[in-house]
C-alpha cells in the first residue's frame, strides 16, 4: 500500500524534524529552506495535497486561472505553509519576538482582555489565513481565554500539535455531541468558544455556497451562535509586506432567524463564508488549506 506523502509530513518524525530546524535555523536560511521546499512539493502534481490547493485555489480565484498563473499561486500557497511553520517552531517559545511580529489590531485585544464570562458570550471562528496556528496561540499566551473545539485528535505529528497548543493555553475539546451541548451553555454564560470554518468534512448534510459553490464545509459555528443566540467573529491573519503577521477581525455577524431550520443555518453559514471570501481575497496565496474544499471540481482544473 503506498503512503501518501502528506502522512510523512504530518508524522511525529516529520513534525518533529520540522519543529527541531525552526528552532535552530536563523531565520533567513529557514526562508531559503522553506521557498525550496515549497517549489519542490508544488511541482508534484501527483500528490492529492497539491491537487487539493490547486482546486481550491483555482475555484477561490474564480475559475478562470490559466495553467501558468495557477502554478505560480500554487507554488505560493506552498511556500505561505512552509515560512508559516517554521515562524511558528522558531518564534513561539520568544515573547519578546512574537511581539515584534505579530500586529493585534484593537478589536482582537479587546478579547484577549476580556474576562472568562462576560455580559454576552462570542462565536470566534478562523480561517487556515497565512499563519492562524502562530496567531491563536500567541493570542492564548497572552491570556485569550476560550473553548476551542477542534477535531478528533490524529496520530503522529498531529499529536506534537496538540500538545504544544495545550502548552499555549488553549482549552482544547474534541468535536462530538456533548462538547457542541458544552459550547452551547459556555455561550449561554458569556464564554468565547473558537472553532475552525474552513476545514471540510467528509459527506456533509449541508453544502453551504462559497466563491459561489456549494463546498463541503462544516456549519458547526452556526448551529452554536443560533442556539446560544450569540454573534459569529470571523479572526484571520495575514503576512504583510512590513514581515509582520496582521490580526484582522470581522464585524459581529448576527445570527438571522428564518422558519426553516435547513434554510436557516444554510443562510447563516454563508452570511460568515462571505466575509472569509473577502478575507481570502485579500492574499489567496496565504490561503493555505490542503484538502479539497470542493471536491467534484478535482478534475476540471488546468494541470
Amino acid at each position: 500500500m503506498s503512503i501518501e506523502p502528506q502522512q510523512i509530513i504530518n508524522s511525529r518524525f516529520g513534525i518533529g524534524l520540522v519543529s527541531t530546524l525552526g528552532q535552530v535555523l536563523p531565520p533567513r536560511l529557514g526562508y531559503g529552506i522553506a521557498r525550496f521546499a515549497a517549489g519542490r512539493i508544488a511541482a508534484r502534481r501527483d500528490w492529492k495535497m497539491v491537487q487539493a490547493v490547486r482546486a481550491n485555489q483555482w475555484v477561490a480565484c474564480g475559475g478562470k486561472l490559466e495553467k501558468e498563473a495557477l502554478d505560480m499561486i500554487v507554488r505560493e500557497t506552498f511556500h505561505t505553509i512552509a515560512r508559516s511553520t517554521f515562524d511558528l517552531y522558531h518564534y513561539i517559545h520568544d515573547q519578546d519576538a512574537l511581539h515584534r511580529l505579530i500586529v493585534i489590531d484593537p478589536v482582537m485585544r479587546q478579547f484577549i482582555r476580556r474576562p472568562a464570562h462576560a455580559e454576552r458570550g462570542l462565536m470566534l471562528v478562523g480561517l487556515h489565513l497565512s499563519n492562524f496556528d502562530l496567531i491563536f496561540q500567541a493570542c492564548c499566551l497572552q491570556g485569550l481565554s476560550a473553548l476551542v473545539l477542534t477535531i478528533p485528535e490524529l496520530p503522529g505529528g498531529y499529536r506534537l500539535q496538540y500538545e504544544m497548543r495545550r502548552r499555549s493555553g488553549m482549552n482544547l475539546v474534541t468535536t462530538s455531541v456533548g462538547a457542541l451541548r458544552q459550547a452551547v451553555e459556555h455561550l449561554r454564560a458569556g464564554g468565547l468558544v473558537m472553532t475552525g470554518i474552513d476545514r471540510p468534512i467528509p459527506k456533509p448534510r449541508y453544502r453551504p455556497l462559497f466563491f459561489g459553490q456549494p463546498a463541503s464545509l462544516p456549519i458547526h459555528h452556526v448551529y452554536l451562535a443560533l442556539k446560544a443566540r450569540v454573534p459569529v467573529v470571523l479572526i484571520a491573519t495575514l503576512l504583510q509586506p512590513d514581515g509582520k503577521y496582521h490580526i484582522l477581525t470581522s464585524d459581529p455577524i448576527e445570527m438571522l432567524p428564518h422558519p426553516d431550520q435547513h434554510k436557516r443555518l444554510l443562510m447563516n453559514a454563508e452570511s460568515v463564508l462571505r466575509v472569509a471570501e473577502d478575507f481570502i481575497r485579500l492574499a489567496p496565496q496565504q490561503w493555505s488549506m490542503t484538502l479539497p474544499v470542493w471536491p467534484e471540481v478535482l478534475d476540471q482544473v488546468p494541470n
